[in-house]
């Protein structure tokens, strides 16, 4: 029994892996929880272990969940709009630079409905420890912005053209991103005393990732601007833009513990190292560092109150270092200090791809979460949760996020479980973010403003059993 579950849990693995989808996550780009039932509660409850996939919250768990295999799929949907205004400067070249006018456009992006699944398998065994093996799918910048144009002068100042319209959100064809990940943690924990475990996990992810129609930014290159400077002539940067996916791979630590401050009182904390990936080399000149998009570190801490058998209320606060990883944390500013960005910058670290390069500019994240789970009855189980996060792009930041409008701050969620059967569930969970817009200038024509506008629903089922 026990090889015919390992060989159903490898294959399962493998398939999930092969099914995980285009997942835009939603606090910034993390997911809002992991597992059903802990989505059905906004990701409140990393200490209130019910399922295996629960170690992938708080490795700590994995001695209360038992012998159990647990699968499901989330039905996800964002829906994505941004929209710019008329602009003064329509592309034209100024002491201080060239415009690149966007727009106007007002666009909803094509890419609204995904599929994301989890699969986890736990074993107890002797001296209070236990192992699990979890997989589940995460990523946060996927957009597919069909149309619109851009306007600017591609032959840069004191050109024969002046200013002309081209195809696409920044001028280069159809606009847009698909960035994945697939993560697989390998946890092994231990009962200290019956008050108290701890619990340690390998955390190993595979990323991959596409981006199309951002040529136009080829000239604020490190790969560009380093050849002008030094020899006069233009380098040519062939990873930026269009180039298919690229795969990048990594591994991190995830510790956490669990602990019965009382009878009725249990408290949870987890935090999970920066995830230390390998570049993607085929968009090197896109992201700072050449390429290298590492996962920043996460904490999370929280307390489970059990007023009786039936009802237990959780509050959770969920810390994420967005700042720690230069491609998603620098500033677009930083790309003006690049010697070609007309500006009079020097620094070629400052272009894209280089070591200080611009990005995204998002801030840290820190999210409130507030479940309660009922028990109904000896079948039914009821959970209902909200949380609220000020999103991490600030309104300055506005011409890069396009590609990755991470706006989202409240949660709305409910879920259910259903038990006829002892030790087999059969659990659901819904999901929704009410809309948030947000408007700033245009980075590179601070004469226009851009516009984020956005929702999402989801919709999650689970069945598990216990062996």
């Amino acid at each position: 029994m026990i090889k015919r579950t390992n060989r159903y849990t490898t294959l399962a693995v493998v398939a999930g892996l092969l099914l995980a989808g285009n997942a835009f996550a939603t606090n910034g780009y993390f997911t809002h929880g992991t597992g059903t039932k802990n989505k059905s509660m906004a990701g409140a409850g990393i200490a209130l272990p019910e399922d295996a996939i629960d170690v992938a919250n708080n490795p700590a768990v994995a001695p209360f969940v038992g012998d159990q295999f647990v699968v499901g799929a989330a039905l996800f949907s964002p829906i994505r709009k941004y929209s710019t205004t008329q602009s003064q400067a329509n592309g034209m070249c100024f002491p201080s630079g060239c415009a690149i006018t966007i727009g106007p456009n007002n666009l909803t992006s094509d890419s609204e409905y995904f599929i994301i699944p989890h699969i986890s398998k736990s074993w107890q065994r002797d001296n209070g420890t236990a192992w699990a093996v979890s997989f589940y799918g995460r990523g946060g910048m996927n957009t597919d912005w069909k149309g619109g144009t851009a306007t600017f002068d591609p032959d840069g100042p004191g050109s024969d053209f002046g200013p002309m319209t081209f195809p696409g959100t920044y001028g280069a064809g159809d606009a847009g991103v698909d960035f994945n990940q697939a993560f697989l943690d390998i946890t092994w924990a231990k009962r200290v005393n019956e008050r108290v475990s701890l619990g340690i996990a390998g955390v190993l992810v595979a990323q991959w990732f596409e981006a199309n129609g951002v040529a136009t930014f080829a000239p604020l290159t490190e790969t560009y601007a380093r050849p002008l400077v030094e020899t006069g002539m233009p380098g040519n940067p062939t990873a930026l833009s269009n180039n298919g996916h690229d795969w990048a791979y990594g591994a991190g630590l995830k510790v956490g513990l669990h602990a019965a401050l009382s009878d009725r009182v249990d408290f949870g904390i987890m935090y999970q190292s920066k995830i230390w990936m390998t570049e993607f080399d085929d968009y090197a000149d896109l992201f700072a560092e050449q390429g290298d998009m590492d996962i920043p570190p996460d904490l999370k801490i929280g307390l489970t109150f059990k007023a009786n058998d039936k009802t237990a209320l959780s509050f959770d606060i969920e810390h994420i270092w967005y700042s720690d990883i230069a491609s998603v944390g620098n500033p677009i500013a930083l790309l003006f200090n690049c010697p070609t960005a007309g500006r009079g910058g020097t620094d070629l670290s400052t272009c894209l791809g280089g070591n200080n390069g611009g990005g995204f500019g998002w801030d840290d994240m820190t999210v409130f979460k507030l479940g309660l789970r009922y028990k109904a009855g000896e079948d039914w189980t009821w959970r209902f949760g909200y949380s609220y996060g000020e999103q991490p792009i600030p309104n300055t930041e506005m011409s890069f996020n396009i590609l990755a409008p991470g706006v989202m701050e409240s949660h709305i969620t409910a879920g259910f479980t259903l038990e006829r059967t002892k030790g087999r569930q059969f659990n659901m969970a819904a999901m929704f973010a009410p809309s948030v817009s947000v408007t700033g200038p245009q980075n590179f024509d601070p004469s226009q403003n851009v516009t984020f506008k956005m929702y999402q629903w989801e919709l999650e089922a689970s069945y598990s059993w216990r062996f």
